[in-house]
């Protein structure tokens, strides 16, 4: 078995960072459900169908959701899903933090879950002309 993944965030987002990180691996190894949260929908609409998606999603070993901003509707619709037993919610979600997700399909939720954090941190770097 593997750990799901839930990527929730704001329009398509979610769509456009897993399409290039399966783009860039030629694969996708973690079973993994996008929502895409528009503010012309019903916020408990959005949990009914995240809390769906986490059980399709889910095969045993738990679920890692992202999120996109903290504190925002993506966020919160994710927060709703706190109480699932093994789940691991996330905020900040970017393409180094998904592709490292994806390059380890084998790990336990929280293993992943570090995995996802080191790759978001070691992702965002200051770019400075070494010419200066």
């Amino acid at each position: 078995m593997t750990v799901g993944l839930l990527i929730i965030t704001h329009n398509d987002v979610g769509r456009v960072l897993l399409d290039a990180t399966v783009g860039m691996l030629g694969v996708q190894p973690i079973p993994t459900a996008v929502l895409g949260v528009t503010s012309d929908k019903d916020p408990e609409a959005m949990i009914d169908r995240a809390h769906q998606l986490v059980r399709e999603v889910d095969h045993g070993d738990g679920v890692l959701i992202l999120t996109d901003l903290f504190g925002s509707t993506p966020s919160n619709v994710a927060w709703a899903l706190q109480h699932h037993i093994h789940t691991i919610i996330i905020s900040g979600v970017n393409l180094p933090m998904l592709l490292r997700v994806m390059n380890y399909p084998k790990l336990t939720l929280p293993e992943l879950a570090e995995k996802a954090l080191s790759g978001g941190r070691d992702g965002v770097l200051l770019c400075k002309d070494l010419r200066e």
